[in-house]
């Protein structure tokens, strides 16, 4: 058996596409599927089934599945060894961070860290939906929810406020808003509801249902353009909307939102010296930006 074939087995299992296996793996999908079929071919067992929405695991697949986890975790410890605690930083850190945190935060905080650590690498994965540390799609993630179960190691990062704000540009003309009450006949940029990644973004079940939502979308950075082109208000991150000028706030204190993030990594990663290292920096990071991610 070539054991790194392995490596191939536990991507697509976790991915359950070709493509993003052969993404995360940096290789074309054929090389996947070749090695798929070869570590099948030298067990005498078929791992996967494809279906439409892409591959699942076998019962075989299923038997072999966490046998493949536990060489895995053992060439972590060989990489924990490796990675001695008087030698410099390389290697890959991949993080998994909601879009508006990573965007306007993370980048560059990383960008600072990397000139520390020239020969780390970071994969800033800024997307708007919840990244799987189950999955191996990261290997530290920033949440809005913290995990109820599973053998994580869990920090609380740092809380943010969002609060309401407008263009001077949709505000002009309208009557002045002095309550809440004044907010339900005007225009909301807002989310799309069944595509929600967390129920912590549902500012408007709390705020009360606007009669207009002329634009929803799943990016937060797209509804900051939206409301500062003047579509309507929206409900954004201080972090992000404080320091764009194209935008004022709206009923200043009256509308406040405090939300948490919480910081994630598998238990078996925490002892490498570049996850650590990492880890570390972004709590420290966090807590010098309070003034900024507290409005």
């Amino acid at each position: 058996m070539d054991w790194d074939n392995l490596r191939f087995f536990l991507e697509l299992s976790r991915a359950g596409k070709l493509a993003v296996a052969a993404r995360r793996l940096e290789v074309d999908h054929s090389t996947v599927s070749r090695r798929i079929q070869a570590l099948e071919n030298s067990l005498g067992q078929q791992l996967f089934l494809r279906g439409a929405s892409g591959f699942s695991l076998t019962e075989a697949g299923r038997n072999l599945l966490p046998r493949a986890e536990a060489m895995e975790s053992a060439c972590i410890d060989i990489d924990r060894v490796r990675e001695g605690p008087g030698e410099g930083l390389s290697g890959v850190v991949r993080i998994g961070v909601p879009e508006g945190y990573g965007v306007n935060v993370l980048a560059s905080q990383l960008a600072l860290f990397n000139r520390q650590h020239p020969n780390l690498c970071f994969d800033l994965l800024a997307a708007p939906r919840m990244l799987q540390l189950s999955r191996r799609e990261a290997d530290i993630v920033i949440t809005l929810e913290r995990p109820v179960r599973g053998p994580y190691l869990v920090t609380r990062l740092t809380d943010y406020q969002l609060c309401l704000y407008a263009s001077p540009q949709y505000l002009s003309g309208r009557p002045p808003i002095r309550s809440a009450e004044d907010l339900r006949e005007l225009a909301f940029v807002s989310y799309v509801d069944d595509l929600l990644y967390s129920k912590e973004l549902q500012y408007l079940d709390e705020l009360g249902k606007p009669a207009h939502i002329p634009l929803r979308s799943t990016s937060i950075l797209a509804q900051q353009q939206a409301v500062a082109a003047g579509v309507g208000l929206g409900i954004l991150p201080a972090f992000s909307a404080d320091s764009d000028p194209r935008l004022v706030r709206v009923l200043g204190d009256q509308v406040v939102f405090t939300r948490t993030f919480w910081m994630l990594m598998p238990a078996e990663l925490k002892d490498i010296a570049r996850m650590k290292a990492t880890w570390d920096y972004l709590r420290e990071s966090a807590q010098a930006q309070q003034t900024r991610l507290l409005g």
